[in-house]
């Protein structure tokens, strides 16, 4: 009687102890999709809004959730911002320059990395307006934006630089090629195509240097 009892009890805690990490499990994966809403939320209001305009109450309501429950996964404004870029970026990452490094021939690579880039732009355009405008006169954006931006950007131009020389010129005008609002001029407010866009800027950045002649005095 005693080890019928005795199993009967080690029954019990087992039942109890499963249904206890069946509890846990569900709890973790519940609040691991309210954090997923809440960032997926942030991510859409700040390509509309933009993070300087974003409120955390904004941000609770898009994601149906009470603030304290938005505290709770993100104690710091700073928290939210990192996970928003970070998902973001996960979304679609900026193109990978190491690619381009196989390509020898530098109008080749140029024109094959500012088509990658302008794809990129034409799909997160929403987004990169908004940060790129916050960034001016909201330091957590400008903090933000630099930390996730600034390491892709710098390999992207590196692979790029390397193909285009030494030449002061053309360093300079392929800071242009690569920036934003460069794409956003050239495509959305004057309607160029993307293939159009990188012809444009891939001329502009390789053009033979002008050929100095010498004036002759006059008579």
């Amino acid at each position: 009687m005693e080890r019928a009892c005795q199993y009967r009890d080690t029954l019990l805690c087992n039942e109890f102890a499963m249904a206890r990490t069946y509890q846990l499990k569900r709890r973790a994966v519940t609040q691991a999709e309210t954090r997923q809403r809440i960032v997926a939320a942030a991510v859409e209001l700040h390509s509309t809004l933009g993070p300087a305009q974003t409120s955390l109450s904004a941000v609770a309501e898009r994601a149906g959730v009470q603030r304290h429950t938005l505290y709770a996964h993100f104690p710091q404004e700073r928290d939210l911002a990192l996970a928003c870029s970070a998902l973001a970026l996960a979304r679609d990452p900026l193109p990978d320059p190491e690619e381009w490094r196989h390509i020898a021939e530098p109008e080749e690579r140029l024109r094959r990395g500012l088509a990658e880039l302008y794809a990129w732009y034409e799909r997160n355009a929403g987004l990169a307006a908004c940060v790129l405008r916050d960034a001016e006169i909201h330091a957590l954006t400008r903090e933000i934006a630099t930390l996730r931006l600034g390491p892709p950007m710098a390999a992207l131009r590196q692979a790029l630089t390397e193909a285009v020389g030494r030449s002061p010129k053309r360093r300079a005008l392929l800071a242009v090629a690569l920036g934003f609002h460069t794409w956003r001029s050239l495509v959305e407010e004057s309607g160029l195509g993307r293939a159009a866009a990188v012809d444009a800027m891939a001329r502009a950045v390789l053009a033979p240097a002008p050929s100095r002649t010498t004036k002759r005095p006059a008579d």
